[in-house]
Order: C-alpha cells, then sequence, then structure tokens
C-alpha cells in the first residue's frame, strides 16, 4: 500500500496524463479551425502517445484491469499512427 505522499504523488501523475490526453483535443481543434477543416496533426498522435503511457502505468499502479486495457489498445494504436505518418513524409 503506497503512503499519503506516495497516493498524491500517484495521483499527480495521473492527472498529468489525463492532461496531456486532453491537450491532444486542444491541438487538434486549434489545427483544424486554422485549416478551416477537420485535420489531425502529427502532435495529436504524439500527446496521445505520452498521455496514453502516463495514464497505462497509472492504471497498472491503481491496478485497474479495465483501464489497463482501455489504455493498452490506445497506445498500441497512437504508435501505428506514428509509423504511418513516418511512412507518408518523404
Amino acid at each position: 500500500m503506497l503512503a499519503s505522499s506516495g497516493k498524491t504523488l500517484l495521483l499527480i501523475f495521473g492527472l498529468a496524463g489525463q492532461a496531456m490526453f486532453t491537450a491532444r483535443f486542444l491541438v487538434q481543434w486549434v489545427v483544424s479551425e486554422r485549416n478551416k477543416r477537420s485535420t489531425i496533426p502529427k502532435a495529436f498522435w504524439y500527446f496521445s502517445l505520452v498521455g496514453s503511457a502516463i495514464l497505462l502505468i497509472y492504471a497498472i499502479f491503481r491496478h485497474d484491469p479495465v483501464f489497463i486495457l482501455g489504455q493498452s489498445l490506445g497506445f498500441i494504436i497512437y504508435i501505428r499512427n506514428l509509423m504511418l505518418w513516418k511512412e507518408e513524409t518523404p
């Protein structure tokens, strides 16, 4: 069991992951508004990957199998999208 300070640090870590995950939508929204069409920028996938990794670690520490499963699948999808992005650019 984590001590009180450990629980607080874990909570802050989890909130940071959620902030990263939320930031991806803000980035996507701003880029889409600038382009006047729906656009998913490369930064979206990086924020998704980092946010997902942090949330996955958080879920593992919390022993939450539902959260672990959800973030694991997303993590794989984000990596694949970045691989596809790299293949597109010369």
